[in-house]
């Protein structure tokens, strides 16, 4: 449906026919760690996030989810290798 409180005449998943079922009927605004990312916009009552209706909770246990400013590096670990399984294949 529309959203009719602070989105208005955007898609939202939360409003129903009797308004906005969020916890606290409204979006939240933005956080201080969402400053650079994409999906942070500017509607009349503030910046909002396109993405997440609450984007301090998304901040809460660590990087969000969402953020498109923030990568995440995977250390890639190498495999242990079997030292008898490598000398075979070096015999080849």
């Amino acid at each position: 449906m529309l959203c009719t409180t602070i989105r208005e005449g955007k898609e939202c998943p939360f409003m129903s026919a009797n308004g906005c079922s969020y916890n606290g009927g409204i979006c939240h605004e933005v956080v201080e760690q969402c400053d650079g990312c994409n999906r942070k916009t500017e509607l009349a009552a503030g910046w909002f996030c396109a993405s997440c209706p609450d984007p301090g909770l998304k901040w809460e246990t660590g990087n969000c989810n969402l953020a498109t400013h923030v990568s995440t590096s995977s250390s890639a670990k190498r495999a242990k290798l079997n030292p008898l399984k490598a000398s075979k294949r070096a015999n080849r």
